[in-house]
C-alpha cells in the first residue's frame, strides 16, 4: 500500500486518467481514427504507457510496453467483429486511489485502473459498455434464429419436387437465396456503429 502511495506521489504509477474531449487531438490514438467514415472518439483513458480509446466503431488500444519506452503497439477491436462481455466495475475503498473497469472483447481480457476522481465518468463508460454487450448478444441470438429459419425453409423447399429443375439446380437456387438474404439483412443483426449508445450514456 505504501509503495503504491509513494509511486503516485512521484508520478510513477500506471493509474489512468480520463482525457477530456477538448484534448482528444493531443493523444496518439487520435491519429488512427477513421475520420473518413465518420468515426468519432467518445471516451479515452490514458495511463503512463497505454491509451484506451472508445469510438463509435471500436476500441483502439495503443499498447506501450512500459512508461519509459517510446515503442507502441496498436490494436484495434471493431464492434462488428468483436463482442464485449463480462463488464465489471470495481469501485475504490476508503484508502484506494483508483477504480477499476474490467471487460473482455473477443475473449481478450482488459483491466484498467483509473484514478478514483473520475468515478462519475467511469460509471458512464461502464453503462455504455454493458449496453453494447447486451445489444450484441441480442443481435447474435436474432441472427442465429434467422439462420435456423432459413435452413428449415431451405430443407422444406428442397423436399418439394419439381420435374423442371434438377436437384443440383434447386440446391443452387436455395443456397443463393439464403446467402443473398443474409447479406441483405446483415445490418439488422450485426451492428457496426454504436454512436447512439455512447451518446446516451457518456456525459462529456
Amino acid at each position: 500500500m505504501f509503495k503504491k502511495i509513494a509511486s503516485d506521489a512521484l508520478g510513477l504509477s500506471d493509474i489512468g486518467v480520463v482525457i477530456p474531449r477538448k484534448d482528444f487531438d493531443k493523444t496518439d490514438a487520435d491519429d488512427f481514427i477513421f475520420s473518413e467514415i465518420d468515426e468519432e472518439i467518445y471516451f479515452l483513458i490514458k495511463t503512463k504507457a497505454d491509451e484506451y480509446c472508445f469510438t463509435n466503431y471500436g476500441l483502439i488500444h495503443v499498447d506501450g510496453t512500459n512508461a519509459l519506452s517510446k515503442k507502441r503497439m496498436l490494436r484495434r477491436y471493431d464492434y462488428e467483429y468483436n463482442t464485449i462481455d463480462n463488464v465489471l466495475l470495481e469501485t475504490a475503498g476508503t484508502i484506494d486511489l483508483d477504480v477499476e473497469i474490467k471487460f473482455d472483447i473477443n475473449n481478450v481480457p482488459f483491466s484498467i485502473d483509473i484514478h478514483k476522481k473520475f468515478i462519475t465518468e467511469i460509471k458512464d463508460l461502464y453503462k455504455a459498455l454493458h449496453a453494447i454487450s447486451l445489444e450484441q448478444k441480442a443481435n447474435s441470438y436474432k441472427l442465429e434464429a434467422a439462420r435456423q429459419s432459413l435452413t428449415l425453409a431451405s430443407t422444406s423447399l428442397g423436399r418439394v419436387g419439381n420435374d423442371s429443375i434438377s436437384p443440383a439446380e434447386s440446391f443452387e437456387q436455395i443456397t443463393k437465396f439464403s446467402h443473398d438474404w443474409l447479406v441483405a439483412n446483415k445490418e439488422a443483426y450485426v451492428k457496426k456503429d454504436f454512436g447512439a449508445v455512447f451518446e446516451k450514456y457518456i456525459n462529456n
